[in-house]
């Protein structure tokens, strides 16, 4: 059965609830003086009685109507428990439908601040997030309502600008190994005078620039599955991830040498894969720039209820503008180089935004330390198994 809106609408429910309940409070009140006015008064009517009346003077009997005073009273107090009867039903009458309005002018203030919530939803746009309900008034159940609204518009707000923000980077980083293949085929593969030289060049240049844009995919997929998928949390040995990583990730030709300074019995809840992945690429990262020879150290600890991973090589260092980027996606250094001067293979620079999206979601925190030609230091702070503490990761390395 389709109802009309008005009918449908929470204003009209709550119309007819305070309508209910305030006539139903005056019904109450009105017949409770009505029952005690009647059995305070005993009212009934008046019954005539035949008399015989004896007139002195003329000795004439005759017979009249007679009431005793008791009776009068009776009848009195009859004739105003009808007319406060009649004029409580007319009394009650007028008062539903001033209820009914009053109810309606009520629900209307009520609910207004619900009608701005419903006007500024409707405006906002999954394109135009940019709008905020922003409701005023007293600090009440509608204003937390539309204080929270905000708060998720402005956490989708921020959602979205970085999804577009990685696909127009995604897409600039395509562009240029795309470019780099389309000039080579250009320019040797379907040019009939090409020598073997240019070809044989020309099919090294293609095949690092699928090489690059085969990494930059499998990162953006790796980003793309951390935000999406729920990890698989398990008890974790911070320690021995950390070892694992190293035993997978530290993969060189150059005379570098890998050392472990580990703290046994670190334990947290969390996805060990997903962890062992964002210690490895913080140490693929020291191995492109660490000089040669030098030491790459893997370092684990425990500082009150915080648990921290550190790596550390003895690389060209960040600089301090640099430093707070680090962590950002497809952020990279000016030039790439190493400390021994040579030019390392140019990355996509995903490799430590996915170590924050990892360490974020466990709840834990990043943190680059570095200082220009001595190295650099990459911590990660994770909660321990049963932290109860809220106060932040300390400040500062934790490992010399």
């Amino acid at each position: 059965m389709n109802l009309p809106e008005v009918i449908r609408s929470i204003r009209f429910r709550l119309t007819v609830i305070y309508s209910m309940v305030l006539f139903a409070v005056a019904a109450a009140t009105l017949g409770a003086i009505y029952l005690a006015v009647r059995q305070t008064t005993e009212p009934q009517p008046v019954t005539a009685q035949l008399a015989k009346v004896y007139d002195q003077n003329r000795q004439l009997q005759r017979v009249t109507n007679v009431a005793e005073i008791g009776q009068i009273e009776a009848a009195v107090n009859y004739n105003t428990l009808t007319t406060l009867r009649s004029y409580s039903m007319i009394a009650l009458a007028v008062l539903f439908v001033a209820s009914l309005a009053i109810g309606w002018v009520l629900s209307g203030r009520a609910l207004r601040p619900v009608g701005a919530i419903t006007r500024t939803t409707r405006d906002i746009q999954a394109t135009d997030l940019s709008r905020r309900i922003r409701l005023g008034g007293p600090r009440d159940e509608l204003r937390d309502l539309a204080d929270t609204i905000d708060s998720m518009l402005d956490r989708l707000d921020r959602a979205f600008q970085a999804q577009r923000q990685l696909i127009d980077d995604a897409s600039h980083e395509l562009r240029s190994p795309l470019a780099i293949i389309r000039t080579h085929l250009d320019a040797s593969l379907n040019v009939a005078e090409a020598t073997p030289a240019e070809r044989q060049r020309a099919v090294v240049m293609v095949d690092r620039a699928t090489t690059r844009m085969s990494r930059l995919v499998e990162d953006l997929l790796a980003t793309a599955r951390r935000s999406a998928e729920t990890s698989l949390d398990a008890d974790v040995d911070l320690s021995a991830v950390a070892r694992e990583a190293g035993e997978e990730s530290f993969v060189t030709d150059r005379p570098l040498r890998l050392r472990y300074e580990t703290t046994p019995g670190l334990h947290m809840i969390g996805d060990a894969d997903a962890l062992r992945r964002a210690a490895g690429n913080l140490l693929s990262n020291a191995v492109r720039l660490a000089p040669a020879p030098s030491t790459i150290t893997v370092a684990t600890g425990r500082s009150g209820s915080w648990l921290w991973l550190a790596v550390a090589d003895e690389g060209p260092g960040i600089s301090p503008d640099d430093l707070p980027r680090v962590f950002d996606r497809f952020w990279r250094g000016a030039d790439g180089a190493a400390a021994d001067g040579v030019r390392r293979e140019r990355r996509t620079g995903l490799g430590l935004a996915i170590v924050r999206q990892i360490v974020e979601s466990h709840d834990g925190r990043v943190a680059a330390y570095s200082t220009p030609g001595n190295g650099s230091t990459f911590v990660l702070w994770l909660p321990a198994t049963g932290r109860t503490e809220d106060a932040p990761p300390p400040h500062g390395s934790p490992w010399p």
